[in-house]
């Protein structure tokens, strides 16, 4: 196969696609680690998308109207890294200042996969200016992207006012065959060919390659009739180098107004290297010494030359960027000026990451109530409150609103559909992976997504869970139906091990309130957090609504665990620990053992993460170190509880799959009983000698 490189039009064009090629040829070489393959086949793609097309500006690269770039292919970093140090991106530091130093200089690009530079193997947000999502799991950044376009439309049924144009950006994704593999991106393109999103561009790089080889050892569909029958645009580029070719198919796109835009360009990965071209060892690894130098001749490049930016080159791409991506934003300041200073005030505070003044005001306070009810029901009018006060509060749940109880009531809350954009209900269907990622993208626009699902499938919802923990989005994930409490349904539904699995992600927040007013609270927490994700778990059975002048406030919750009730002035024999459902039973197994004068308390602990934040002597005022007799109480499995009961300490947990039966016998048979809890706190207090 011929891999002389194509001619493009314009001589200056080609160098600085060869200058992209060989950037990313070095870079990988001087590590000995990364993807080359890809940035070589694809270069011409990106320059050509970024110099003609994308309306960005390299100054100010949080402009809220640029165009959203998507490397979803993240192993071939490379080619964005050289995109945003040839554009000359500004970096900005963590409050969107500028530093006075470039995103990406020509150091960064030789300390490419070194520990802390701004290079690492996968793009990450947050770390590298000009990165709009941090990517790498493949499929995750296609379904951002349909987050980030539903986001502009979101946003431009709100500030779009008067003729003036404010949301109007495009989201352009460079995807692979393995994104086109996982099955999220299916579930977003799906959701994407609904929703009617004609402001998404997909770009699949159809090299067919993957590691193992030919992408035909496993995947053999026409990729284009599947986004056909999504309702997707499609168009076919022939020659990745044929630049002309793939401008005319941007221009399709944008001129496309009542769906997505799938492009399917045929490349070839490794291009310009004769013996690893078309081969899976162009995709992962770097090319060697003699493959390098014999690349660059096929390019016409000096052989021995490293990290070679031509000056003719250097202002290319910058300068056809800054032209139309600067007028671009002065424009946009100046309608801006020209709206409504309300709605132009509440545009700035949701850039910044603000609240609104009182935006908490209709949190209902809930009296005591020994029926009480569950905690997904009293969490859906805390939601409901706080999304009445936070204008950019939308989200929805995959297809269990009736269940999780997310569902937006309120007058003029309304469906978020293709002819009703405004909306603030999403309805993501059975897609919970492709949901988790979609709320990423919208956090990724300055929006508040919440996602809702029943906690065991938060199993199909991790990777996007993750990644949001890892970029430092405020997404809130709602969990119901926390336990085997749910009853009937079985093991299947029942999670055992999901609140381990949550508690172990970096970064996550993780609260599982025990009455209506500690969901409240940790409502609150939630909307607080600006660079951290939460997820509140909820119960499906009714919970009683603890008296608080009996017992501690709710308030409480902020720290993570606090002592609910106690035995003071007295030194406690047993502390009894728990979190959700099981805090009342915690509480009538402490009446018993008050009235048998064993001095017990209970802290209730909604928050394990948040009680590991205090400083030492709060949580030792909770959990004294002199009391080693320790009971927990979870209906889950026993994973973390080690470090506050101590080796010596009981844990009433799961240590199996649950069953299906009605709530109260699966409690007798697992152990959740007054009797059961009462008997482990003797026999702790006996234990460590507190009790003959």
């Amino acid at each position: 196969m011929n891999t002389t490189p194509s001619p493009v039009s314009d001589p200056l064009d080609q160098l600085a696609i060869n200058t992209l090629r060989t950037l990313a040829i070095d870079a990988v070489q001087k590590a000995n680690s990364g993807h080359p393959g890809t940035p070589m086949a694809l270069a011409p793609v990106g320059y050509t998308l970024w110099s003609r097309f994308l309306r960005y500006d390299p100054a100010h690269p949080d402009w809220p109207n640029r165009d959203r770039f998507v490397l979803s292919a993240g192993h071939a970093s490379m080619l964005l890294y050289g995109l945003l140090h040839l554009a000359g991106v500004v970096e900005l530091d963590r409050e969107d200042k500028p530093t006075g130093k470039p995103a990406v200089s020509l150091d960064d690009i030789k300390q490419f996969r070194q520990l802390d530079s701004k290079t690492p193997g996968h793009p990450e947000y947050g770390l590298t200016t000009g990165v709009e999502t941090t990517t790498g799991p493949l499929g995750q950044g296609c379904a951002n992207s349909v987050g980030m376009a539903l986001a502009q439309r979101h946003l431009a049924s709100r500030y779009n006012r008067d003729g003036n144009t404010l949301f109007d950006y495009n989201v352009y994704v460079i995807c692979g065959d393995g994104d086109m593999m996982e099955g999220v991106a299916s579930e977003a393109a799906s959701l994407a060919g609904h929703q009617k999103l004609a402001n998404l561009c997909w770009i699949y790089d159809n090299n067919t390659i993957s590691i193992e080889g030919h992408t035909d050892l496993a995947f053999s569909e026409d990729v284009a009739a599947r986004f056909a029958a999504y309702s997707w645009h499609t168009v076919h580029v022939r020659d990745a180098n044929d630049t002309a070719a793939f401008a005319r198919a941007v221009e399709q796109f944008q001129a496309t107004n009542d769906r997505p835009t799938l492009i399917v360009v045929d490349s070839i990965i490794g291009y310009g290297s004769p013996n690893k071209h078309n081969t899976a060892a162009a995709h992962g690894e770097a090319l060697g010494e003699d493959e390098v130098r014999l690349a660059k001749k096929a390019y016409g490049w000096p052989e021995d030359a490293q990290f070679r930016v031509p000056d003719e080159v250097r202002h290319r791409l910058r300068d056809a960027m800054n032209q139309r991506g600067t007028d671009a934003r002065r424009q946009w300041q100046d309608k801006l000026k020209a709206l409504d200073p309300a709605l132009a005030a509440e545009l700035r505070g949701q850039t910044d990451g603000a609240l609104p003044a009182g935006w908490d005001k209709d949190i209902p306070v809930f009296p005591a109530d020994a029926k009480g009810k569950a905690t997904r029901e009293t969490g859906g009018q805390i939601l409901n409150a706080c999304a009445k006060g936070i204008p950019w509060l939308l989200g929805g749940a995959a297809d269990l609103a009736p269940s999780t109880k997310t569902l937006l009531t309120f007058e003029g809350a309304g469906s978020l559909q293709a002819a009703t954009p405004g909306g603030r209900n999403l309805h993501f269907g059975v897609r919970e992976h492709a949901m988790g990622a979609i709320a990423n993208g919208m956090a990724l626009c300055g929006l508040r997504p919440y996602t809702a699902t029943f906690l065991i499938f938060s199993d199909y919802m991790k990777p996007p869970m993750r990644l949001a923990a890892l970029m430092e989005l405020p997404v809130v994930f709602v969990f119901t139906h926390d336990s085997i409490g749910l009853g009937e349904d079985g093991p299947t539904h029942q999670p055992v091990e999901q609140m381990a699995q949550l508690r172990g992600i970096p970064s996550m927040r993780v609260l599982r309130p025990c009455d209506a007013n500690e969901t409240a609270e940790a409502w609150k927490i939630a909307m607080l957090q600006g660079h951290r994700p939460t997820c509140l778990v909820l119960s499906r059975q009714p919970l009683p609504t603890l008296d608080r002048n009996k017992y501690a406030p709710a308030s409480g919750t902020t720290r993570g665990a606090y002592v609910l009730a106690d035995c003071a002035p007295k030194t406690p024999q047993v502390i009894l620990m728990a979190t959700g459902s099981e805090v009342s039973l915690c509480l009538q197994a402490y009446e018993q053992l008050s009235s048998e004068g064993i001095a017990a308390r209970v802290v209730s602990m909604p928050s394990w993460d948040l009680f590991d934040e205090q400083d030492q002597a709060y949580r030792d005022s909770v959990l004294p170190p002199e009391v080693p007799g320790r009971v927990a109480v979870e209906q889950a499995g026993p994973l973390g509880w080690d470090r506050y009961v101590g080796l010596t300490g009981e844990k009433i947990v799961m240590h199996s799959f649950g069953a299906s039966a009605p709530i109260a016998k699966l409690q007798a048979k697992f152990g959740f009983t007054i009797e059961n809890v009462v008997r482990a706190a003797r026999e702790q207090a006996k234990k460590h000698g507190s009790i003959q």
